[in-house]
């Protein structure tokens, strides 16, 4: 079956306004049932049902819309997930999350156990778990392709390790790290919980936490297109007596302005039908994902047949023969020699492509990045084209 990405491009109203949108790392496009979805919530969010009270007797009919659309929330997550509802926790954002729960992990992770991050992230997913009466040690990325090495945890865990933080996907380079497996030597040396940021994965990607076996999951659900809401999702309601305190399954969701909530389901709905004939999401996804790979093969191949155009962690000696073929999501970012990204951003936005100016990063700042001159980073949607990448490519020769 064909991926229909004309129908797709449809399920975006944005994408009329004549600009080519390339940016999705940055604030993706927007699918219209989403904007309903939030429309209708915030319309809504103070009724009552008042047609399900009256078909119903039970308390669940008695309560605010505001309340059903939490619980609906929570369950399209769970749903995305493939985890129980009672596992999701949410909250307003990424950055939120993760700075209660590394306070909550104080009585888990205490008298210098050992804490494992990656050098390759964020400081906000990072920073939180330094602060922590640990034992820090750092997984180090590869240079030459930006990947995320899984042999080197079987030396930076062992019996006193209680916690490892990681990101399943890098959000510029697209490199994807090896959950599953980073996850079992994890398992076979500790009892350490594995917490995963899946953000940038789960935009592109289906997402099973029981496949990584991964002990907490972060999701950010505006980076797959949705509502400015974040979730938790935790591998089992036990995990919630071990922390500091009550675990609350909403951290900071009355600090969310009411409505918000009610773009999740939608977003989850959208999800399902990228792929009309598939049936559910995580099929959905997965045909998503393959079309994805077509598009992100021809813009690599497109981008590496300009001579100055050098692409992060795949151009160049550095990166090795086989950096094309690694395992990436539709991310990437590149620099054209002898021309400032911030000329080359211009020249794009000129021709209507919208891309950015790569932010700081330690990780592209390793790689020669900030050398070169600074970087473009690309992120493609789910309607992204082929003739897409070949208008990127044109205006890109033109300046090469």
């Amino acid at each position: 079956m064909v991926f229909d990405v004309a129908r797709v491009r449809g399920l975006y109203t944005s994408l009329g306004d004549g600009w080519t949108y390339l940016n999705a790392h940055q604030i993706p496009q927007v699918p219209e049932r989403v904007l309903s979805g939030v429309a209708a919530a915030f319309r809504t969010h103070a009724q009552m049902p008042f047609d399900d009270y009256l078909r119903s007797s039970h308390s669940s009919a008695s309560q605010p819309n505001a309340l059903a659309q939490l619980e609906a929330a929570r369950q399209a997550v769970a749903d995305l997930t493939a985890s129980p509802a009672e596992c999701v926790v949410l909250g307003p954002n990424r950055q939120y999350l993760t700075a209660v729960l590394a306070e909550k992990l104080s009585t888990f992770v205490r008298r210098k156990a050992g804490v494992v991050l990656s050098r390759s992230d964020a400081q906000w997913f990072t920073r939180p778990f330094t602060r922590l009466d640990a034992t820090l040690r750092w997984a180090e990325p590869d240079l030459g392709t930006g990947l995320l090495p899984g042999w080197q945890f079987n030396e930076l865990v062992d019996g006193s390790t209680r916690l490892v933080a990681l990101n399943a996907a890098h959000p510029l380079l697209g490199t994807v790290a090896p959950v599953a497996d980073i996850v079992e030597t994890v398992r076979a040396k500790s009892r350490a919980w594995v917490i995963v940021d899946a953000s940038t994965y789960a935009a592109y990607r289906p997402l099973d936490v029981e496949e990584w076996q991964a002990d907490i999951v972060l999701l950010d659900l505006a980076e797959l297109g949705g509502p400015q809401v974040s979730a938790m999702v935790f591998r089992d309601t036990s995990m919630f007596p071990r922390l500091s305190g009550a675990m609350p399954l909403e951290l900071g969701v009355e600090s969310l302005p009411n409505g918000l909530l009610g773009g999740v389901p939608n977003l989850i709905h959208h999800m399902s039908v990228l792929d009309e004939e598939s049936g559910n999401i995580h099929a959905s996804m997965a045909a998503l994902a393959d079309y994805q790979g077509t598009v992100t093969e021809h813009l690599i191949d497109s981008l590496k047949g300009l001579p100055a155009v050098h692409i992060i962690g795949v151009s160049g000696d550095a990166a090795g023969e086989y950096a094309a073929a690694l395992d990436r999501v539709p991310r990437l970012s590149f620099a054209v020699r002898g021309v400032p990204a911030e000329m080359v951003h211009r020249r794009l936005m000129d021709n209507h492509l919208v891309t950015t100016v790569s932010p700081q990063d330690p990780l592209l700042s390793a790689m020669g990045a900030t050398e070169a001159g600074g970087s473009i980073t690309i992120g493609l949607g789910p309607f992204s084209t082929t003739y897409e990448v070949d208008q990127l490519t044109r205006v890109l020769a033109s300046l090469a």
